[in-house]
């Protein structure tokens, strides 16, 4: 049996500002860019998030929710340097380290001796030697598997320790709501509850050739985690599936014309950005564009080269499909799999 553990600072970037002000603890604060140059939350605190104030929400309207919101912009040197600390310390219990961000990762712990062994113990050691050592609270999860980790790690923030312990995962998985399970968004669990499906016991009723039928491919992944099923590793290394930049605008690019002008300054910054990576093989480009009602598009085609005549084209199919003021452009690459970086290089 596996023991997994799943490690999330508690509004991490936040956190941090508030470790070096301890009079924004008790404050509405958010983390993120500019309402007048359409920033968006990054993280808040749970003063703020009382107001319903949460990630990704467009900081102006965080604003009109709590007038009197604390905005501060990011410090991302600053957060790195936290967490590289933090990470250091994961490293300390186990070399099995798979990070997810800059505030959270797996860690795989089911052959350290440390704590006598105990999932519970190294949990408890994990967050202690964190306030310690950095002023940060995390929460932290221990499960036999990854989802069931990360499951655990939000079941009780803030400054959560939940265990599952294998004897507990069955009745934890039959009442758990399947709102709750990883990839269930707000469509999915609504069409999840139109069919009377409203925890994994439920689930459990309907055959695999029926969710199949029902959710396409995620329906398999629907039928596995209500039973608890999730084999995957803690991965060490993670390969890198894409390069990409992005700029939101001041104000809208007004039509096409207006997004060739601002494409090329994005084509330069997606080359310097793969300089730094190596230049990767590519096997794929892509553009996204974001209108002004908010409605998204990506458009991608193949090619081996960032050449900016087909960027161009990509755009122009991409903005084809709104026609409309666009608030946000990007450009970006998808790389080769890594056996096929290795059979191009071979080649080539």
């Amino acid at each position: 049996m596996r023991k997994i553990l799943h490690a999330d600072c508690d509004c991490f970037y936040a956190a941090v500002e508030m470790r070096d002000d301890p009079a924004l603890r008790d404050v509405p604060l958010a983390i993120g860019g500019s309402p007048e140059q359409r920033g968006v939350v990054a993280t808040c605190n749970y003063p703020a998030r009382a107001f319903g104030i949460h990630s990704a929400m467009p900081m102006a309207r965080a604003m009109r929710l709590c007038p009197h919101l604390t905005r501060l912009a990011p410090d991302f040197p600053k957060y790195r340097e936290v967490s590289a600390r933090i990470q250091a310390l994961f490293h300390e219990l186990t070399p099995l380290v798979e990070p997810l961000s800059l505030d959270e990762a797996y860690l795989d712990v089911s052959e350290v001796t440390q704590c006598q062994g105990s999932a519970t113990w190294m949990a408890r050691w994990l967050k202690q030697e964190a306030l310690t050592r950095t002023g940060i609270v995390i929460s932290v999860g221990a499960a036999p598997s990854k989802f069931l980790a990360k499951l655990a790690s939000d079941w009780d923030k803030p400054d959560g320790l939940y265990v599952i312990a294998p004897e507990e995962v069955e009745p934890f998985l039959l009442e758990l709501p399947v709102k709750r399970l990883h990839g269930v968004g707000p469509a999915t669990a609504a069409k999840l509850e139109g069919l009377g499906i409203v925890t994994c016991r439920d689930l459990r009723d309907w055959p695999l050739d029926t969710l199949l039928e029902r959710f396409g491919k995620f329906g398999r992944r629907l039928f596995e985690l209500a039973r608890g099923i999730d084999e995957r590793p803690v991965q060490i290394e993670r390969e890198r599936k894409s390069v990409s930049v992005e700029t939101t605008y001041h104000r809208d690019l007004p039509n096409l014309a207006a997004c060739h002008d601002a494409l090329s300054p994005l084509i330069e910054r997606l080359r310097e950005r793969l300089a730094r990576h190596g230049t990767p093989a590519i096997h794929k480009l892509f553009v996204k564009v974001r209108f002004d009602d908010f409605s998204s598009t990506t458009l991608e085609a193949s090619g081996r080269e960032a050449q900016t005549t087909r960027f161009q084209a990509l755009l122009e199919g991409a903005w084809a499909r709104g026609e409309r003021p666009v608030r946000l452009l990007g450009v970006g690459v998808r790389l080769a799999p890594e056996a096929q970086r290795r059979q191009m290089t071979l080649f080539d």
